[in-house]
């Protein structure tokens, strides 16, 4: 029997949280939005993804962008209490957020699993302590290694975002990277190919010649072993590159970018 489509309705919340800003982010240009929404606007999303969805199974709210867990702890609370409403009605049966990965305390878990919290997804990025370095990531490869350890003990899903193609980054340590990850065993992970975007610090050392993009067919390439290595592994790639939104194409400058990115990879 077929597995039913599951829906997830997305709330972006824009830079939500991060203590810092990476070099490669720009979440205007990849969610479209530049302000944290409203809880008038997230009751809007999720009528409306409800009052049109069609399908069965899952139905899940999602809070993407920025790092849920370092927002301010009563607009957290104020998040997953909207969202909560939905899951004790049963129009939802649950909540997922991303974080990162050094923000993630005991007493935070228990608190999102306390509001209908089933999944959380971490920026990785890399397992690369000098890629993370030079990416202004603000933590290492270890708070990656306990935070995975610490959810599953915790019970819920987990899934790894990672970008190839960093700062520092080559084809060995990005491989290196899925072979710790899948170590790891999270429960799926997002392969983001870093691109260069907008009025982001990586524009300025791409422009002063201190970081060049991988080439397109250099980052199909890797993420094919990558492909690979995850699908004998039994995880997931739910997602292989950017939405191809308006708002990414009018953010783009230069890397390997690819509209139909995965499609990509898997023909190769």
């Amino acid at each position: 029997m077929a597995r039913k489509k599951m829906l997830i309705i997305p709330v972006f919340l824009p830079f939500g949280g991060c203590p810092h800003r990476c070099v490669f982010c720009d979440q205007k240009g990849i969610t479209g939005r530049t302000s944290i929404p409203s809880i008038e606007e997230v009751h809007s999303a999720i009528r409306g993804h409800l009052s049109t969805w069609r399908g069965g199974g899952l139905r899940e709210v999602a809070f993407y962008g920025g790092s849920f867990t370092s927002l301010p702890f009563e607009t957290q609370r104020t998040y997953l209490e909207t969202a909560f409403e939905y899951v004790k009605s049963g129009l939802i049966g649950s909540v997922r957020v991303s974080t990162r990965p050094d923000s993630l305390p005991d007493s935070t878990i228990e608190f999102l699993k306390g509001y209908g919290v089933e999944t959380v997804e971490l920026g990785v990025q890399s397992m690369s302590d000098e890629v993370l370095r030079l990416s202004g990531r603000g933590h290492g490869a270890l708070d990656t290694v306990n935070a995975i350890r610490l959810l599953k003990a915790h019970g819920l899903r987990v899934g790894a975002q990672f970008m190839p193609g960093l700062p520092g980054d080559t084809r060995e340590r990005a491989v290196r990277t899925a072979e710790e990850i899948i170590r790891l065993k999270p429960d799926f992970a997002r392969l983001y190919p870093t691109l260069i975007l907008s009025n982001t610090p990586l524009e300025g050392m791409f422009k002063r010649g201190d970081y060049v993009p991988w080439s397109l067919d250099e980052m199909v390439e890797v993420c094919k072993v990558i492909s690979r290595l995850f699908k004998e592994a039994g995880i997931p790639i739910v997602r292989m590159g950017l939405q191809a939104l308006p708002s990414l194409a009018e953010a783009f400058v230069a890397g390997p970018y690819h509209p139909s990115f995965r499609q990509l990879v898997e023909s190769s």
